[in-house]
């Protein structure tokens, strides 16, 4: 087919919160933890500093009557738990050896801390969810066409540099040339202090001011009339967007700015997630609930075509010259005579601004993102349960 373009552009998904292999975790020890022997028996005291997290716990048995009244030593030795909770929502207690801890010990922290370690949980709970959340809802925060770039221009923050005060001469020290001389040399080299600094803050202070009309001039001309310029910017807008997943495009204006192709490398089906999670009112336990086949891929649907609906956005937006928009959405798929990967278009969709400006912007949450593309100029073969087949999409003149 033939259908590709000079650049590329990576845009990586935004800084999402890490609840490593085991799910969401915290460690609590060192200042917080010890464990103490005594006259009285050997008891864990463990404890998150300024959290109110804590519990004590006698791990061994007391000592006998006749050793009750004589005085022992107190030891204290640092320990460390971690309580995490898994993917699939359970809750357990490791030492710093990586070792499960006692039941009867996790019970009496459940117990003592029950609020801190729902919230735990709630982490878990909205981590898993979110994943779901984001992908169908990337295109709520499309902005509209009338939207266009405005420069808005920062200030020099540094200070300008304060002249210093000469130092006087007093009565005594105006009778002493030793003196005299000393105060005249301190307040000279202050001076010269102070001149150098003035040069270099002028100096920094221009460079900033040259760097700044040149960002007026980019945003207020270049990308009106610079092909480049309109790519650059176009790239960098693109990049600043926090995405839910790895999205790859590639873009080619033509006609001064005024057509712009986008070919689109989506996430595969594949890489969606599956389940959700609720908290349960009582327990220390999420509930993980698989999604249907049908929800994953009404899903798929939904972030597929919020993708391609929120680049479209962005190029109405972000360059005010642009006309028409031709946005083709691809993800690699095994071809099932051949067993090779090959690129299968999805969609295919022209958008014209007038068109575009047709949309109710300040609406987008209510809207069915997937049968809003279907109003324009577009090419699509898909089943109502989200089943694509391969198309040819529109192709660069």
């Amino acid at each position: 087919m033939g259908f590709r373009f000079r650049r590329s552009v990576k845009l990586a998904p935004g800084l999402r919160m890490n609840f490593g292999a085991t799910g969401a975790s915290m460690t609590f020890g060192g200042r917080g933890g010890s464990v103490t022997v005594g006259k009285r028996g050997a008891y864990a005291n463990v404890g998150i500093p300024g959290t109110g997290f804590s519990f004590r716990q006698r791990i061994n048995s007391g000592s006998s009557s006749s050793n009750r009244t004589t005085s022992s030593p107190v030891t204290t030795t640092q320990v460390s738990v971690t309580v995490s909770v898994r993917d699939d929502g359970t809750v357990f207690f490791k030492d710093r050896d990586g070792n499960t801890i006692d039941d009867a010990l996790a019970a009496k922290i459940k117990k003592q801390n029950s609020g801190i370690l729902k919230d735990l949980i709630q982490q878990k709970c909205d981590e898993i969810n979110s994943q779901v959340e984001d992908l169908a809802k990337i295109h709520h925060y499309t902005p509209p066409p009338t939207k266009m770039p405005v420069f808005h221009p920062d200030t020099f923050g540094e200070p300008k540099p304060s002249a210093p005060q000469p130092e006087t001469l007093g009565f005594f020290a105006s009778l002493f040339k030793s003196k005299r001389e000393k105060i005249e040399s301190e307040n000279q080299a202050r001076a010269k202090r102070y001149e150098e600094e003035l040069v270099g803050w002028h100096q920094r202070k221009d460079a900033f001011e040259q760097e700044l009309a040149a960002q007026r001039k980019f945003i207020e001309q270049d990308i009106y009339h610079s092909v480049p310029a309109m790519e650059a910017f176009l790239d960098s807008c693109l990049q600043g967007i926090t995405w839910p997943r790895e999205t790859i495009l590639s873009t080619e204006i033509l006609d001064g700015g005024s057509t712009v192709f986008i070919d689109v490398d989506l996430p595969e089906i594949e890489d969606m997630p599956r389940q959700t999670a609720n908290v349960p009112q009582r327990g220390m336990k999420l509930m993980i609930k698989d999604m249907s086949q049908s929800h994953v891929q009404r899903l798929y649907m939904e972030h597929t075509h919020g993708v391609g609906f929120r680049i479209i956005g962005e190029v109405f937006s972000n360059l005010p010259n642009s006309k028409e928009v031709v946005l083709s959405a691809f993800t690699q798929r095994s071809d099932k005579a051949t067993g090779k990967v090959q690129d299968d278009y999805l969609y295919s969709v022209r958008v014209s601004r007038d068109a575009w400006g047709q949309i109710n912007f300040k609406k987008l949450p209510s809207i069915d993102v997937v049968e809003a593309l279907a109003q324009f100029d577009l090419r699509r073969n898909m089943t109502k349960t989200g089943i694509f087949k391969a198309i040819e999409p529109f192709e660069v003149n």
